[in-house]
Parts: structure tokens; C-alpha cells; sequence
């Protein structure tokens, strides 16, 4: 016996639920983990500031939290999208570096891709 409430209202059919990593999650996992390991890379050659390895701490643990299916990966990736996004828009008014308009549009299209009720029916 089908409960009521699993059925799509449209059709009577039940509705399947939704469980498993969406491919757009999985790279934004692996989005995460390439500015980790860019930060990293950076750290290692002396070309960053060892305070450096936090922020690569905490995208690995928002790509971790993500690839898991938890909503406080969920969460980490958004703040971790929204802070790059506003640390880009920052470095290209201030210093007029163009090449950062990559990466804030990649963020900002992670931002709003996290930000789908899709993706955010799949995280518990």
C-alpha cells in the first residue's frame, strides 16, 4: 500500500525519492579540492603564507561533508563559494586583476547551483 503522500499529485503515480551525489555536486567537490591542492602547491613553493593551509583545511572538509551527502558539507561548500566569489570580486575592483573574473563566475555558478532545491533535497 502506497502512502498518499509519496504520490505525485499530477499523475497519482508515487514518486521515486531522491538519494545519491548529483554529478554537479561531485565536481563541485572537485572544484574544492583543486583550490585546496592549489593552495597547497602554494604554501609548499613559499609563494603563500602558511595561514594558508586553514582555508585548504576548510575546503577539503566542505568537499569531504559534500561528497557525504551532509548539510553541514552542504552548508561549508556554500560559504566556501560565496566567501571566494566575494574575496574575487574584491581582488579584481581593487586590483584590477581580470584573470579573477574566471573565478568568480565559477563561483558564483556554484553558488546558485548549491542553491537548488534539488541539491538540497539530496543533502541530510
Amino acid at each position: 500500500m502506497t502512502n498518499p503522500q509519496d504520490t505525485n499529485p499530477k499523475s497519482g503515480a508515487p514518486e521515486a525519492k531522491s538519494t545519491g551525489l548529483l554529478p554537479g555536486m561531485a565536481a563541485v567537490c572537485i572544484w574544492n579540492l583543486l583550490l585546496c591542492g592549489i593552495g597547497l602547491i602554494g604554501v609548499i613553493t613559499h609563494n603563500l603564507p602558511p595561514s594558508v593551509m586553514i582555508l585548504c583545511a576548510f575546503y577539503a572538509i566542505a568537499a569531504n561533508g559534500l561528497l557525504k551527502l551532509r548539510r553541514w558539507g552542504w552548508a561549508l561548500t556554500l560559504a566556501a563559494a560565496f566567501l571566494s566569489m566575494c574575496y574575487g570580486v574584491y581582488v579584481l575592483f581593487r586590483f584590477h586583476q581580470l584573470p579573477l573574473v574566471v573565478m568568480v563566475m565559477v563561483n558564483l555558478v556554484i553558488f546558485l547551483y548549491l542553491a537548488r532545491p534539488e541539491v538540497l533535497e539530496r543533502v541530510k
